[in-house]
Formats: C-alpha cells, sequence, structure tokens
C-alpha cells in the first residue's frame, strides 16, 4: 500500500502550480481585506453618515461580517462542484466573481447619492465576496496539496496560506500610500475608489496563471475510480459522505479555526479602529504597522509549514494557539504606549504566532478527508467556523470597545476562542504520514497506523 508517498509532479510544474494557487488567494484576499480596511477607516462616513462615529464603524462592520455569512454557502456550493468535477474549474470561478464583486464596489454611488439603497448595494457586493471566498480556499489549498510531495506537504501547501499575508500587504499597502499622498476629503471623496478598481487588472493576471495549471493526479484518480463503481453503486453526494465518514473531523477543523480566524482579525482590522480611537494612533500609523506585521507572517508561513513537516501539525498548531493567547494582554499594552515602534512590535509578533497556526491548517485539514469529499470537508470545516469566529470579530471587539471602555474584554474574548482550538486540536490525531490517496473514511485509526510506519520505513530505505 503507497502510504505517504504520493508522487509529485515533474519539478518544473509544482512551483507553477503553487504559484497559481498564491496569485489566486493573494487577489481574492486582497478583494477581502480591502473591504475589511476600508470599514475601518472610510465606509462609516460614506454609507451610515447619519450614525455616531462609533456606531457607523459597527455598522460598517457589520456589512464586513454579512461577507462571512455568505461563505459557507459558498463551501457548500463549490465544495459539491468541486468534488465532482475538479478543482480547478471552481477555482477559475471563484476568482472571477470576487474580483467581479470588488470591483463593482469602487463603483459604488454613496449615501450621499442615492440614500439608504447605497449600503443595500454594498452589503450585495459584500455577499458576492463572501460567497466566492468561501469556494476558493478550499480549492486553492487542494491543488497544491493534492500535487505536492508528500514528505513536504506542509511546506508546499503553506505557500496558498501565504495569500492571505500578501493580499493583506497588498491591501494595506495601497491604502497606506493612497492615505499619504491624499488629503483625507480627497481620499473620502474619490481616492478610496482607487484599491477596489485596481482589482479588475489583478483578476486578469491571476485568471491567465490559474487556467495555466492541470488539475491535480489524486482527484483524476479518484474520479476514474468513482466512474467505475458508479454503475454498481451509485455515488453519495458529497457533503452527505462528510457529515456521514468525517463529522469528527469537520468539527476539529471548526474547532481549530476558532482562535486561528479571531486573533487574525482583531490583529488587522479591529486594531484600526482601536489604534485611532483609544491608543490616539494616526490612520497612517496604524496602516503602516499592519503593513511591517504582515510582510512578516508572509516571510514565516512558509518555515511553519516547514517545521510541521518535520515534527508534526499538532505541535506546530497548539504552539501558536498558546503564543496567541499569551500575547493579547501584551499586545494592546503595547499598541496603547501609542509608539510606532510598539505598535509594529505588538502587531508583528500576533501575527508569527497566528502563522504557526494559519501554515499547517491547509495540509491538516486536507489529510483529514477522503479525495472525494475533500473539497467539500475541508471547505465546510473552514467557513462554518468562520461565521462564529473571524465574520463577528471585529464586530465583538468594537461592541466590548464601547461598551467596556478598555481592552481588557477583548483579551478574554480572544483567549476564550484560544482554549477552544487547544481542545479541538489537543483531542485529534496527528496526520502528516497519512498518504491523500488512501485515506477513505474518517476517524481510520488502523489506517493512520499503516499510513506512518509505511512512511517511516520509507524515509529508513
Amino acid at each position: 500500500m503507497a502510504s505517504g508517498t504520493t508522487a509529485p509532479p515533474p519539478p518544473a510544474s509544482l512551483p507553477r502550480i503553487v504559484a497559481a494557487s498564491l496569485i489566486g488567494t493573494t487577489i481574492e484576499w486582497y478583494d477581502f481585506f480591502l473591504y475589511g480596511s476600508a470599514a475601518a477607516l472610510v465606509f462609516n462616513k460614506l454609507f451610515f453618515p447619519d450614525s455616531d462615529p462609533l456606531v457607523g464603524t459597527l455598522l460598517s462592520f457589520l456589512t464586513y461580517a454579512v461577507g462571512f455569512a455568505a461563505r459557507p454557502l459558498g463551501a457548500l456550493v463549490f465544495g459539491h462542484y468541486g468534488d465532482r468535477l475538479g478543482r480547478k474549474k471552481l477555482l477559475v470561478l471563484s476568482l472571477l466573481m470576487m474580483g467581479g464583486a470588488t470591483f463593482a464596489i469602487g463603483l459604488l454611488p454613496t449615501h450621499a447619492t442615492v440614500g439608504a439603497a447605497a449600503p443595500v448595494l454594498l452589503t450585495t457586493l459584500r455577499l458576492i465576496q463572501g460567497f466566492a471566498l468561501g469556494g476558493e480556499w478550499g480549492g486553492a489549498v487542494l491543488l497544491v496539496s493534492e500535487h505536492g510531495d508528500a514528505r513536504r506537504r506542509g511546506f508546499w501547501a503553506s505557500w496558498p496560506q501565504t495569500g492571505a499575508p500578501a493580499g493583506q500587504l497588498l491591501a494595506t499597502g495601497v491604502l497606506s500610500l493612497l492615505t499619504a499622498l491624499l488629503s483625507d476629503e480627497a481620499f473620502g471623496t474619490w481616492g478610496w475608489r482607487i484599491p477596489f478598481l485596481l482589482s479588475g487588472v489583478l483578476v486578469m493576471v491571476g485568471l491567465w496563471i490559474r487556467l495555466s495549471v492541470d488539475e491535480s493526479p489524486v482527484f483524476k484518480e479518484a474520479l476514474e475510480r468513482a466512474e467505475s463503481r458508479r454503475a454498481a453503486e451509485p455515488e453519495k453526494l458529497p457533503l452527505v459522505s462528510v457529515l456521514r465518514d468525517h463529522w469528527r473531523d469537520v468539527l476539529v477543523a471548526m474547532g481549530a479555526r476558532m482562535a486561528e480566524n479571531i486573533s487574525y482579525y482583531v490583529i488587522t482590522a479591529f486594531i484600526l479602529v482601536y489604534a485611532t480611537t483609544s491608543a490616539g494612533v494616526s490612520k497612517q500609523t496604524a496602516l503602516n504597522a499592519v503593513l511591517i506585521g504582515s510582510a512578516v507572517h508572509f516571510a514565516v508561513i512558509p518555515a511553519w509549514g516547514a517545521l510541521s513537516d518535520r515534527v508534526g501539525r499538532r505541535p506546530v498548531y497548539l504552539l501558536g494557539a498558546a503564543g496567541v493567547g499569551l500575547w493579547m494582554f501584551p499586545f494592546f499594552s503595547l499598541v496603547d504606549t501609542g509608539s510606532f515602534g510598539y505598535l509594529v512590535l505588538a502587531v508583528t509578533v500576533g501575527l508569527v504566532l497566528h502563522g504557526a497556526m494559519y501554515a499547517p491548517q491547509a495540509a491538516y485539514f486536507a489529510e483529514m478527508f477522503a479525495t472525494r469529499m475533500r473539497y467539500s470537508g475541508a471547505s465546510i470545516g473552514a467557513q462554518f467556523a468562520s461565521v462564529a469566529a473571524g465574520a463577528p470579530a471585529p464586530l465583538i471587539a468594537t461592541a466590548l470597545l464601547e461598551s467596556y471602555g478598555t481592552s481588557t474584554p477583548i483579551s478574554l474574548y480572544v483567549i476564550a476562542a484560544v482554549v477552544l482550538t487547544l481542545i479541538a486540536v489537543g483531542v485529534s490525531r496527528e496526520t502528516r504520514h497519512r498518504d491523500l490517496a488512501e485515506i477513505t473514511r474518517g476517524g481510520d485509526a488502523a489506517a493512520d497506523t499503516a499510513h506512518a510506519a509505511e512512511a517511516q520505513k520509507a524515509r529508513t530505505v
């Protein structure tokens, strides 16, 4: 039995596959994070001008959270067809949907022009963004995981994960440049539209690269086996199979996402509100701190992924979760100083620790599910958790700040999420020795043991 040694593609093709996944995830996260940054900085004035500033920010973050509400639906739809038709086709569709919605936001009339229709249109486009992103993540990480060398799967699969900090870096960088070059009046009038309109150009580049790659060999093989069996035994829907055979893995994935998702949006999105309102830091300074932290985040993710290949997915993930929990009180204390250097330190350390969870997550989730239900399982576990985690995180943090006037409840909120993640990952099994082509059912401890033994034997031969 093959185990842990899925044949890798030719050396020249794997970097191209990684690049295709990375450019797509970067563009889609650019679109998604751009909205989050704009929600914190200008959308409260442009689309909710009749509200108190902090209440307007809450309403702005509410439209931000709506995007997360659509992500589970995207996970279900894209996961179903991705497991039936292939990863590549659905990734192209998700890129077009996300980019089109973001470009349209750049053309939206504001409240001053069309009144109450403006936030309605904004919310609709945000729903499309969330639906597309719900289907993007699972396909992008699986395309790499199923192509790559199993012995370095954590490293290679972590590269699509760098699309999140790369997108954050790009979105924050563009906003930071515009706020530096334009006056507040010019940025609020028309400058905020430029980053959204740039998405159209980025999508064309991503589409060109993504169309150049082939479907994963693991999926092709699984599809052939499924078609040969279909006459004798009709294939069940991927969602049904996931909930029947992998429900424990779905719960583990959801729990694992809690600390990772909540901490990320507190550190990168809510911090723009907290630093500018409570710490007296300028928008430019806060954006620059997130910019620097995102650059370091991008650099450390592959290193954490490589470490997970050596010591396992669980130890690295647990280290990141515990580290984020311990960092929360120092994080806000550093931000409260108002010092740019301390602000950069707070964000950077927080994102480095977050990377220890985010880097192994792609391989970890992919290794939990069988091939013909992997897109559905990984996407459902990741995106359903985002509704309870990342979606309300900036909203809850802002509400806690408004109610208590201190960061302490926010720190406790993140720590509570960390406890859930530590429990979920702590009770799960290690997955790094699993062969993606051989996984058939969730919770197959005997297969896990056999895979691990075979992998160890392969390394010693």
